[in-house]
């Protein structure tokens, strides 16, 4: 059960357990200070740290840097101390607990952050950008997580916001006015100024599928005909033996998934079983789950056999995998295989030789390339947060009613009432509208000491 109060002191080590050079133990919260000069001399106020002894009585603990970080201008927006210690786990446990018998409470996961959430130093989507930081793998994971920390997708939720609290103001100063027939604002304006905001919001929405992929691994789907080479491929792009290669069609029954870290990017490559009509049954729930992979791919790669005759038939099976597939969210490469068997040219896509590496640069090229190309077109700014999706997504239905109240011409009160939804869906993202338990399943997230 959660003992958080937004008045107690708390402290946690802030480094990664284990054995290290040096340990970082944080104290944040109204009697930081005070529980600090119980072991340690503080900072002159002309000094941000100092080199003390870190005494529990009369015994010496460690020779320990401490750092002051007064309120407002500290992480927490709170009265901060950070002791670094030498990294044995006896000094880190020693002082921790020195801490606490002093008066402090042991910080549960994230609660650093949640102090910064509610004194003010951050917004909820921003903490929930330190998350994301922490857990980046690479660089474009970490660029999203540092965008998102600094404010750009606050900020285009603020604008978003201000344009909602506009068309509301607008709207209720109707209903002030009610009694003398005053219009203050032209429907088919609100409409436009609706139509806007829709195509701002789903916008956002739009870029989840990109910016969850990003953040977690983005997922590449090597499907084909069996014998065409998929296993192969994938092993050349790993550059390593990792799916069994064999000349028996239907070898491969399920789905091989590895990551790949190129530029920046991590990609999840996943070989799936060969597509065809069969009996076995085994084969057909492998079948079945490369339909799937298709379906929750970014980055498909469409692979057949070069030494085959190529005909419309293989664009018509795409064709069939795709029936209820949005394309628009699909990088898609028609990639043949075996081209070191039959000479150019090739047709339209990749000609490329699992076996000889033929082309396999360029097509890593081309797939860097296009999820780059998704990138710019959001502007830098994507939807990273299955939480924040699902608000947006509930602000995009009372847009939606908003806009064909409006149609109906109905009274402005009525359609205030959506409009306000809107503004109330939009405010659990930022944290303008919150509870106790939203907050503690957030923050949950984190690690201790963060």
């Amino acid at each position: 059960m959660s003992t958080y109060s937004p008045h107690r002191t708390i402290a946690a080590i802030s480094t990664p357990s284990g054995v290290g050079g040096i340990a970082v133990v944080r104290l944040s919260g109204p009697d930081a200070f005070r529980i600090a000069a119980c072991h340690v001399a503080l900072p002159s106020d002309s000094r941000s740290h100092r080199l003390s002894p870190f005494r529990i009585g009369d015994s010496l603990l460690d020779e320990v840097v401490v750092t002051l970080f007064p309120a407002p201008h500290s992480y927490t927006g709170l009265d901060t101390v950070e002791f670094s210690c030498h990294g044995s786990l006896y000094i880190q446990q020693t002082l921790l607990q020195a801490l606490l018998d002093s008066g402090a409470s042991m910080a549960e996961p994230g609660e650093f952050t949640r102090q910064a959430f509610l004194s003010g130093r951050l917004n909820l989507s921003q903490a929930e950008a330190v998350a994301d930081l922490i857990d980046s793998t690479n660089a474009s994971a970490h660029r999203l997580a540092i965008s998102q920390l600094r404010g750009g997708y606050a900020s285009l939720l603020a604008q978003l916001r201000q344009q909602l609290v506009d068309l509301t103001a607008l709207l209720e100063l109707e209903l002030d006015f009610s009694d003398e027939d005053v219009e203050f604002a032209d429907r088919h304006q609100l409409s436009s100024l609706v139509a806007e905001l829709q195509r701002n919001v789903s916008q956002l929405i739009d870029s989840f599928s990109l910016g969850n992929a990003i953040k977690r691994g983005i997922p590449v789907a090597i499907v084909g005909k069996p014998n065409v080479g998929k296993s192969s491929l994938l092993n050349a792009l790993l550059a390593d033996d990792r799916a069994i290669v064999s000349p028996i069609p239907g070898t491969t029954r399920d789905t091989i998934e590895e990551t790949l870290t190129l530029e920046g990017l991590t990609f999840r490559f996943i070989d799936t079983a060969g597509l065809r009509q069969t009996d076995d049954p085994i084969e057909a729930i492998g079948r079945d789950r490369a339909i799937q992979s298709v379906r929750n791919a970014t980055v498909i790669l469409f692979v057949r056999d070069a030494t085959e005759p190529y005909s419309g038939t293989f664009l018509d099976e795409v064709s069939q995998m795709l029936d209820g597939i949005s394309q628009k969210e699909k990088i898609m490469f028609f990639v043949h295989n075996k081209a070191d068997l039959v000479p150019p040219p090739y047709p339209p896509g990749h000609a490329i030789s699992a076996r000889t590496g033929q082309g396999l640069d360029q097509l890593k090229q081309s797939i860097i390339q296009a999820v780059r190309q998704r990138m710019d077109h959001t502007e830098g700014v994507m939807l990273t947060n299955l939480r924040h999706r699902e608000a947006l997504s509930h602000v995009q239905q009372a847009l939606d009613h908003v806009e064909q109240g409006l149609v109906d011409n109905l009274p402005a009160d009525l359609v205030a009432i959506d409009l306000r939804d809107a503004l109330h869906h939009l405010g659990t993202i930022t944290g303008q509208v919150t509870s106790d338990e939203v907050l503690g399943t957030i923050f949950s997230r984190f690690c201790i000491g963060k």
